[in-house]
């Protein structure tokens, strides 16, 4: 049990007030001096920043299995047991948002994986595709740029199967140009379809009239950082190494910027809640709680979705008996999304089924387009990064 301790006689260093406890309850500051060991500072910053203490418990449950309770219980007054709506979903927000970014490098890095491999087995029908001697040779540059980035991977297995590969690609190459009656290409020739540097499609500079000088030039440079991202993302108009800088660059981009995209989303739906309900006279801010817990649950849910489905992916190679099963657990979340909302908004509206599924219906059509738009401005967003 933590003692207590009497403050009597002591007095704030700030402002020399008479303490009665461990706050002045003149100016609010607090007795406890900042000069700390380290691991002190480390327990402030999760409580200041995180407040990860008890009340984690008492929120989560409630978050996912009682809809509507945590925001009831807001409304009643009864908040000191639980995390503030705010902070609540700002936190599920970044966790969310980082465990997809995790899970979508991942399916990256394995398609590229499996990319890589491929290029190793034989292509032949892609030769037979090309009707011109420019088609193969587009083809076999793109087939051994692969073939380079494989070769990186360092393992001698690989190296040699590498270089059996790209002998066995220059051959069908030479044989299809040969049927096409064009000159063989030199068993140590590289093509020049593909280069290190990728000439900029230049894009035409803006010039809005009410918009000042800086503001035009910086729109620009954004277009042409978006034309030459989807360049380098194209299949033919850049090597491996750069497509992959490219799609770290949007990722980086995309991702840094839904966090910012989903907070301004809050507000707006909490209008759209505000225009819906408009003769329940509640106050906007009453609205905006729904909001932020509405979003805090759906950001937990996707962090369950996402975690379900690497921990089933990692497992099945190994344990297939118990991956199979956690990777199933994704449809029950998935369902319980909507029906969360669902009775959510009847839970805190008090109306009757039938005009409660009507609104949510089209609250929920309003807000899906709001988010396309708002994941499209992430996309461009990304694109320009």
């Amino acid at each position: 049990m933590k003692d207590l301790t009497s403050y009597e006689g002591a007095h704030c260093a700030n402002c020399h007030a008479m303490l009665q406890g461990e706050y002045c309850h003149h100016c609010g500051q607090s007795m406890h001096s900042v000069l700390r060991p380290v691991h002190g500072l480390f327990e402030e910053f999760f409580e200041t920043f995180l407040h990860i203490d008890g009340r984690i418990l008492h929120t989560l449950p409630a978050l996912f299995l009682k809809p509507g309770f945590l925001t009831l219980e807001y409304f009643s007054g009864r908040r000191v047991r639980y995390i503030a709506p705010f902070r609540l979903m700002f936190v599920l927000c970044l966790l969310s948002f980082f465990a997809l970014h995790l899970a979508t490098e991942v399916v990256a890095h394995r398609v590229e994986q499996r990319q890589r491999a491929s290029a190793l087995m034989d292509k032949s029908h892609d030769f037979a595709e090309a009707t011109t001697p420019r088609q193969v040779t587009e083809l076999l540059n793109d087939q051994l740029q692969t073939l380079e980035a494989t070769r990186s991977l360092g393992n001698t297995a690989i190296t040699a199967q590498v270089a059996q590969a790209e002998q066995r690609l220059r051959d069908q190459a030479n044989a299809r140009l040969a049927e096409l009656h064009a000159p063989a290409i030199a068993s140590s020739a590289r093509t020049p379809i593909a280069t290190d540097e990728v000439p900029d499609k230049q894009v035409s500079p803006f010039h809005i009239h009410w918009l000042p000088d800086f503001a035009n030039e910086r729109l620009t440079d954004l277009a042409q950082q978006v034309v030459t991202n989807i360049r380098l993302l194209g299949k033919h108009h850049a090597t491996e190494a750069q497509r992959e800088q490219a799609w770290d660059r949007f990722a980086a981009g995309a991702f840094g910027v839904l966090p910012g995209t989903m907070l301004v989303l809050v507000p707006v739906f909490a209008l759209l809640l505000k225009l819906f309900y408009v003769f329940k006279r509640r106050l906007y801010m009453e609205h905006l709680i729904v909001s932020l817990h509405s979003h805090a649950f759906l950001f937990v849910s996707l962090l369950l979705i996402v975690i379900t489905g690497m921990l089933s992916t990692w497992l099945k190679p190994h344990v297939a008996w118990l991956g199979y099963p956690i990777g199933w657990l994704q449809l029950p979340l998935m369902i319980w999304i909507p029906a969360y909302l669902l009775i959510m908004q009847k839970r805190i509206y008090r109306q009757g089924w039938g005009m409660t599924v009507l609104k949510y219906w089209f609250i929920g059509w309003f807000y899906f387009w709001l988010l396309v738009f708002a994941l499209m401005i992430a996309a461009v967003l990304g694109l320009a990064h």
